[in-house]
């Protein structure tokens, strides 16, 4: 017999790993090293992961399976970074939300110069 079911908290991960790289672009500035990126891309990866696998462990009430945690934590940080290589830099996207984190800087910058 052959199953399919993906737990609704997988498709979740998934797609919010097409969105982290842009999450990673608010909070950090433009001149931060991209091995730092890379790092914090790949933290917020696994956390989100292990949080999902725990909610779907919770929900279940099944054991917390730390393995299939971190295997979708590996997953989602690739699909991470292959939609920050493949499609959020090359049509400039990633650039542009890099740059709003920048704006809000700036602002205050100017404010603190004109008092």
């Amino acid at each position: 017999m052959i199953e399919f079911h993906i737990p609704l908290f997988q498709i979740f991960t998934l797609l919010a790993a097409v969105v982290f790289p842009l999450l990673v672009g608010l909070v950090t500035k433009r001149e931060t090293n991209p091995g730092r990126k890379a790092v914090f891309l790949a933290g917020l990866s696994v956390l989100i992961s292990l949080c999902t696998e725990l909610a779907t462990a919770l929900q279940a009430g099944t054991v917390y399976n730390l393995g299939m945690a971190l295997l979708t934590g590996l997953g989602s940080f690739l699909v991470a970074v292959a939609m920050h290589y493949g499609l959020w830099k090359p049509t400039g996207v990633a650039n542009k939300v890099q740059g709003l984190g920048n704006v809000q800087g700036k602002h205050e910058a100017i404010e603190y110069t004109h008092k």
